[in-house]
């Protein structure tokens, strides 16, 4: 294995970790036409947008796709980017159809679909479905229809060992969990994708299922230590560049809920 094979690994654990700006500089200074660079330069600055609200995707997708042509990854990410473009319309979280475009969600509904269909292999099917609940969930407004492509997720995840995709369905199978009334079950997917994801070094993601600890302790009553929590996801937030994660740990504390 060669240095340019280790880069973009390495430029994505530094991403999950927090340090967007370093991973890119990284990649920047490798081949900028390798195909591996590209993709990579793309998913850290998905990565980074998302935590601190740059605007660095847009640019780096259009790069990849040039390199790399209509490869299932770059279609993928480039769906990931249409989705966080809808759900964060004027840089604040905008949950449901109203406003948008219905032609447009019908597309990221059938492109979701298409990719699970074309996946190459289990886990990558498993991110389409992940993906494919997210916008049944959050764009759609579809609550129903949405878990079983979490469930889907999960078990390729679990069985395909892709931590980041685990906890992402346990998150938000979690949230479903939680709306149904089952705040135990709910509790534990979150405790779990908490471990999956400090284990896997992802700082962001660590703090966004802590903070969904902190809704569950004041859902079950334990107000002071969802506090606490919150103060602490709060300090580490505004720490890390954390931008949005920030605004919700404020909102938390000032009693209102959080989206």
């Amino acid at each position: 294995m060669t240095l340019l094979d280790e880069i973009p690994d390495a430029a994505r654990e530094l991403a999950r970790a927090g340090r967007g700006m370093r991973a890119l500089r990284l990649l920047d200074a490798g081949d900028a036409d390798n195909p591996r660079i590209a993709l990579a330069a793309a998913e850290v600055a998905m990565e980074l947008d998302m935590r601190t609200g740059t605007s660095e995707a847009g640019a780096r997708l259009t790069i990849a796709e040039r390199i790399c042509g209509p490869d299932w990854d770059v279609r993928f990410l480039r769906l990931r980017f249409d989705y966080f473009a809808q759900l964060l319309a004027g840089g604040e979280f905008a949950f449901g159809p109203d406003g948008k475009d219905p032609a447009l969600l019908a597309e990221l509904d059938q492109r979701a679909g298409t990719l699970a269909a074309d996946a190459p292999d289990a886990v990558r099917a498993g991110w389409a479905h992940m993906y494919h609940g997210l916008i049944l969930d959050n764009l759609l407004a579809d609550r129903a229809a949405a878990p079983p492509h979490y469930a889907i997720a999960l078990r390729a995840g679990e069985t395909g060992g892709d931590d980041p995709l685990t906890w992402e369905a346990l998150r938000h199978l979690g949230d479903h969990d939680r709306d149904g009334g089952d705040l135990t079950r709910a509790r534990e997917r979150w405790e779990r994708a908490t471990a999956l994801a400090a284990g896997s070094g992802a700082v962001g993601a660590t703090l966004a299922q802590q903070m969904l600890l902190a809704v569950m302790a004041r859902d079950t009553g334990d107000e002071a230590g969802s506090v606490a929590l919150a103060r602490e996801i709060s300090r580490w937030s505004s720490a890390t560049g954390a931008v949005r994660l920030h605004r919700q740990a404020e909102t938390f504390l000032a009693g209102r809920a959080v989206a």
